[in-house]
């Protein structure tokens, strides 16, 4: 599920984070009306992740793009269908967070696949190492009661980034070059993010303490 919070510099703009998320929810609206379970919505996501690992597999990157964005699409409207549907669940959201961590391993999986023979590789491993301590350093810091949404590169700027990559690289005919200069970012920005959010807890950590 992709949410705002104004803590700290992201990638992408405030105010274009605000119009996207506003926009879906509006969208989300006739979904409620529909009665659709969120939760199919968080299985459509990863159905969605799983084909983009698969076609960038088959070195299919204009596939890749349309189910990434619709993965996309589905990691912001599972959340606004639950909340503006009144059916959010404890289960619901974890069930969402774990969906999203196996779709970010096949769309890494497959990257990984196709550049199998290329040092990039390595990168790759790194950047699904990143990404999953962005998550985990969140999911840790608020079971010690600490909200920790912040930092450069969260899911959406992630997301985002991978679908401007496939895209230009679609566009300047360099799928391999723009991809692995994407690749190369999020693995510096994925691994920066959990780093700022270690920071993050510790500093509020000696702020409590100074407080007592």
């Amino acid at each position: 599920m992709v949410t705002y919070e104004n803590k700290g510099f992201r990638f992408l703009p405030k105010n274009l984070i605000i119009f996207t998320l506003k926009f879906f929810d509006r969208i989300s609206l006739f979904f409620v009306q529909l009665k659709i379970n969120p939760n199919h919505l968080s299985l459509a996501g990863l159905l969605a992740g799983l084909l983009v690992g698969l076609f960038y597999a088959l070195a299919l990157p204009v596939w890749a793009l349309v189910f990434l964005l619709i993965s996309g699409m589905m990691d912001i409207l599972d959340g606004k269908v639950a909340t503006n549907g009144n059916r959010k669940t404890r289960f619901g959201a974890v069930f969402d967070s774990s969906l999203d961590r196996y779709s970010e391993f096949a769309i890494y999986f497959g990257l990984g696949y196709y550049f199998r023979h290329h040092w990039v590789l390595w990168v790759i491993a790194l950047a699904f190492l990143g990404s999953t301590m962005v998550s985990y350093t969140k999911a840790r810091a608020e079971g010690l009661g600490i909200q920790c949404q912040m930092g450069i590169m969260q899911r959406a700027e992630r997301l985002v980034l991978l679908i401007l990559g496939t895209l230009i690289g679609l566009i300047i005919r360099r799928f391999d070059q723009a991809m692995i200069i994407t690749i190369i970012i999020l693995t510096f920005a994925s691994n920066l993010t959990a780093i700022q959010r270690i920071i993050f807890v510790y500093k509020q950590e000696r702020q409590e303490g100074n407080k007592s």
